[in-house]
């Protein structure tokens, strides 16, 4: 297939990743501050307050992003052409017309999805909590908007609300939701801004005048609007709003508005991707696991199981199970959560490939989640791995060499060990913070002891020959 002629060339549009707006997205590196004209909840409340409020999420530690738009029509392909890069950006990358992306809608009718699937395949895997697009850069509403007609109910023929069904379907299997809404990108909304791509104008970056306009205007007849059904339309829910992709458009002022609006619901969450200087509850790295976690920060790490986030009907190139649970078992060893994402097809369908790996993780988890869900990050640290002394990473920092042999997490009266590599007699632990008066395999349902030898702060525990799980066997050691 030849490479859609809207983009100059691979080259450029690596580089453009790389650049610092492009950066962004990637929410480790978007600048906040602690002066703010409109307070937010996060200036305000008390460290026990905000440990209540993120209590359920900080037990969670392994979350389901979907993204599922009019983008999984076109899968990855316009007019014949596969566009480079991922599936929900589409429209910006083809520099695709509004009128002619709008029109999409027109087709859009996924009878397949299943409210009740999706949340049971989230259950199934050992996923707290859930987290949609209800609005991704293209504009499009995946829920009733009566702020703005460009919506899965009003333009589709499907005609239903798939957040309502979600909400409902969360509600009857005990699992969180929150929505994800592009506050500031909007490619079809007058005024909406747009991220540079490709050989776009500046300033706006619009590629069609039917996106030009004022933002300000944009915020306020459709962004603040939207937000504000989905935050009162669907009782409880949602748990969290994630924001995405700050530009300079979102000025403090702005963003304060967003936030006079935010703490009117005192239990809600809500990332660092607000802009305006606004840190939010969490922190966001993007495809990556930062290398030692974010310390006295909550954080969640997104990522895709293949390349793209939005459906490409040809990317196959999916993680296998055992990267993606070392990813979980990586994040959670160092105080953070794994947001997972999968992308339903335009008829509702998830990928084969993600359920068989979402089933795979569940079913570890379902042994071994007690050294997950509720943990705190390690005791140790340097099991993680080390900064080279001779390589650099693309900032010109030491690059983090990270090690696959174990990871740890813990809990009041236990100190939990994944172990990747099976020692080949016993395993040692150097210094251990505290006093180990037990060991035993997670696996081990009868809990059999294992024997421990101690000598000064060294710890050895004799294991079986061989480990129980080919992935991560964990090994429990109880203290005082």
């Amino acid at each position: 297939m030849k490479i859609y002629r809207s983009i100059v060339a691979m080259g450029l549009l690596i580089a453009l990743h790389a650049s610092a707006s492009l950066a962004q997205i990637e929410g480790h590196r978007i600048e906040t501050n602690e002066n703010h004209a409109v307070a937010a909840i996060q200036d305000t409340e008390t460290t026990a307050q905000r440990d209540a409020r993120m209590g359920w999420w900080r037990e969670a530690r392994f979350g389901m992003f979907i993204h599922w738009g009019l983008y999984s029509i076109p899968a990855g392909t316009w007019h014949e052409e596969r566009v480079p890069s991922i599936g929900e950006w589409i429209m910006n990358n083809a520099s695709i017309p509004v009128a002619d992306y709008k029109a999409l809608a027109r087709s859009f009718n996924p009878r397949a999805f299943s409210a009740h699937d999706i949340v049971a395949l989230a259950k199934a895997a050992g996923m707290k909590y859930i987290i949609i697009t209800a609005k991704h850069h293209d504009g499009f509403a995946m829920f009733e908007s009566k702020a703005d007609a460009f919506n899965i109910v009003a333009a589709t023929p499907f005609q239903r609300d798939p957040i309502r069904e979600l909400v409902e379907e969360c509600k009857k299997q005990d699992i969180k939701l929150g929505f994800y809404y592009s506050q500031d990108q909007d490619w079809t909304a007058p005024g909406g801004a747009a991220y540079l791509t490709g050989n776009h104008d500046s300033p706006s970056h619009h590629w069609d005048p039917e996106q030009d306009g004022d933002f300000a205007t944009y915020l306020h007849t459709k962004a603040i609007p939207q937000l504000n059904e989905l935050l009162s339309n669907y009782g409880d829910f949602p748990a969290v709003i994630w924001f995405d992709t700050p530009t300079t458009d979102m000025t403090p002022a702005l963003a304060g508005e967003i936030v006079a609006l935010l703490n009117q619901h005192p239990k809600l969450i809500w990332n660092n991707r607000l802009g305006g200087g606004y840190k939010g509850d969490t922190d966001t790295p993007e495809q990556f696991i930062p290398a030692k976690g974010y310390p006295g920060r909550d954080w969640e790490a997104c990522m895709t199981m293949n390349r793209t986030w939005g459906f490409k009907s040809y990317d196959h190139d999916f993680k296998s199970t055992k990267t993606l649970l070392r990813n979980l078992i990586d994040i959670a060893s160092k105080g953070g959560n794994y947001l997972l994402n999968i992308g339903p097809d335009s008829k509702g369908n998830v990928p084969l490939e993600e359920i068989e790996r979402l089933h795979q993780i569940g079913n570890w988890l379902a042994v071994n989640g007690d050294a997950i869900y509720g943990t705190n990050a390690t005791l140790f640290g340097a099991e993680a791995g080390s900064f080279s002394a001779t390589e650099k990473d693309k900032e010109g920092k030491p690059k983090f060499v990270p090690a696959w042999n174990w990871r740890s997490t813990t809990a009041a009266n236990r100190i939990y060990i994944e172990l990747f590599r099976w020692p080949s007699a016993a395993f040692h632990l150097d210094r251990v913070p505290r006093n180990v008066i037990g060991a035993f395999l997670l696996a081990d349902a009868s809990k059999k002891p294992l024997k421990i030898t101690k000598s000064a702060s060294s710890v050895d525990i004799v294991l079986p020959k061989q480990a129980t799980d080919p992935i991560a066997t964990v090994l429990v050691l109880e203290t005082t």
